[in-house]
């Protein structure tokens, strides 16, 4: 690609989040200029505007790298192996059991520092 093509679809892609922030802002003001109406219709007003400036983020260069890295993030989270119910019982278990100790030591620890503080200072 020259370097003249890539400052053209740099320029496009500005035009392109141009209009995404015109549609933001259209959907926010359009929310509050239409507050009398009701609330279903406000909401299917923004889901359409938010797709079509979603569908006009992703024409960007941006937006198609986010793309991209969603899909290979999807990938990654189906090849994670999650824990079983008790696996995950039995760690909550350990977690809470540590909490309390520490909990408990450092009460133990307060206290005993307060009783000599208050020996020293009278």
């Amino acid at each position: 690609m020259t370097p003249k093509a890539e400052a053209q679809d740099s320029r496009f892609d500005l035009l392109k989040w141009l209009v995404v922030v015109v549609l933001v802002v259209v959907g926010v003001v359009g929310n509050q200029y239409f507050a009398g109406t009701p609330l279903l219709y406000r909401v299917l007003g923004l889901i359409v505007i938010a797709a079509v400036a979603a569908y006009v983020a992703l024409q960007t260069g941006k937006g198609k790298s986010f793309f991209v890295l969603a899909k290979e993030a999807r990938t990654e989270i189906r090849k994670v192996v999650w824990p079983t119910r008790q696996e995950t019982t039995q760690t909550t278990m350990i977690v809470v059991a540590v909490v309390l100790v520490m909990a408990l030591l450092l009460w133990g620890l307060d206290s005993l520092l307060g009783w000599l503080v208050s020996l020293i200072v009278g």
